[in-house]
């Protein structure tokens, strides 16, 4: 399987972490703490800023911009 290059609003929790795994840190620190529970394996990206009321955009530019440096 191709590792993805950055992260995208479909993706789940458990792929991006499989993906990019500093991101367990960066999700975290976002406040966002249940990257192992088992919610992360079906919750996308997209899901986890709208339940947390975060502009999805601005989440995913932040996102990818903190796994990229």
């Amino acid at each position: 399987m191709e590792k993805a290059k950055k992260v995208t609003k479909e993706m789940t929790i458990a792929e991006v972490i499989d993906n990019f795994p500093t991101a367990a840190t960066i999700l975290m620190g976002f406040g966002h703490h249940c990257v192992g529970c088992p919610a992360a394996e079906e919750e996308t990206i997209e899901e986890l800023a709208k339940s947390n009321q975060m502009d999805l955009e601005k989440f995913l530019k932040e996102l990818n911009k903190a796994i990229n440096s």
